[in-house]
């Protein structure tokens, strides 16, 4: 029997079945965890799966399709390796706030970069934008220019209001999108605008520390009306990037990687070489230095332990 994992609980899976639309609970055999699979979650939502019913109603997970991709980050839990937050994503739409909470463009340029070392394109919705200043329009409208001129199409919203939500929909329709951000900018809140029936929970943001509080605690598939899908998963402080070699880093930044085929030395890593051309359009303001400093941040992800404070 195969069927879509659209929901992962850490120790239980809720699986879709094929034929009749069942939702079953399922676990996984035990031997999953013998064939190398070193992660938090060995299957992923989005995953398509065999299953082997039970007489009491749930069912075992045998066997995982092959993934045609995935996105995947440095596991929280300093005994694994990796943490899978979906599978066979067709786009990653990253939801940033300038404030409340402020989103860092380290993270969203790791994330970005992420998205672009498994080939799947992605996309930016700058929320809450009802709330901002003058200024922070601004700030809102330079990054804006700077995404869109890298290729990362960008929109204007406030969820609230449903500001920008109609140029979302073409974006989405027919699509398996991966819902990602920090706490407390308006993932499940975006989710509950475009699917009322989702009731996915909405949570505060401290007033004190104008962080976002974790209300989505489990990994979840959401069907939208006119075709397609979101997923929503738990808001993350860092994104820890995973099994990426140093050397290859720099292909994951379009604008980066489009001026080092000007540096003198083709194995150039962009930090103190002569004639780097990166390093020369980051100075001229060509290459923004926020995204030099994303891409010197994914570099230094082998150091030990350098991002055990932020999970």
């Amino acid at each position: 029997m195969q069927g879509l994992v659209i929901r992962n609980t850490g120790s239980w899976y809720e699986v879709r079945e094929d034929t009749q639309g069942r939702i079953l609970q399922c676990k996984i055999k035990g031997n999953f965890r013998l064939k190398g699979i070193r992660s938090t979650s060995p299957v992923a939502v989005g995953d398509r799966v065999t299953i082997q019913p039970n007489n009491d109603g749930t069912a075992y997970i045998t066997h995982i399709a092959d993934r045609k991709n995935y996105v995947i980050r440095r596991a929280s839990n300093l005994s694994k390796q990796s943490h899978i937050l979906a599978a066979n994503v067709d786009m990653v739409l990253l939801v940033f706030t300038i404030n409340y909470p402020p989103t860092s463009t380290i993270f969203a340029d790791r994330l970005l970069a992420t998205a672009e070392a498994y080939r799947i394109p992605a996309a930016i919705l700058f929320n809450k934008t009802d709330r901002l200043d003058n200024e922070e329009l601004q700030q809102i409208e330079q990054l804006n220019q700077l995404y869109t001129s890298i290729g990362y199409p960008c929109i204007n919203a406030s969820v609230l209001t449903g500001q920008g939500l109609d140029v979302l929909y073409p974006l989405l329709k027919d699509k398996v999108t991966l819902v990602a951000g920090n706490s407390g900018v308006g993932k499940s809140a975006l989710i509950n605008r475009l699917i009322p029936e989702a009731h996915a929970e909405v949570g505060e943001i401290s007033n004190y520390h104008n962080t976002g509080m974790h209300t989505t605690t489990f990994s979840e598939l959401y069907d939208l009306p006119e075709g397609g899908a979101l997923i929503d998963v738990p808001g993350v402080k860092g994104f820890g990037t995973f099994d990426f070699e140093p050397q290859e880093i720099s292909h994951f930044f379009k604008d980066i990687f489009l001026e080092s085929s000007h540096c003198r030395f083709s194995n150039c890593m962009h930090l103190e070489e002569p004639h780097c051309a990166v390093r020369e359009a980051v100075e001229n303001g060509r290459i923004a230095s926020s995204r030099y400093q994303a891409y010197l941040s994914m570099l230094g992800d082998k150091e030990e332990g350098k991002y055990r404070p932020a999970y």
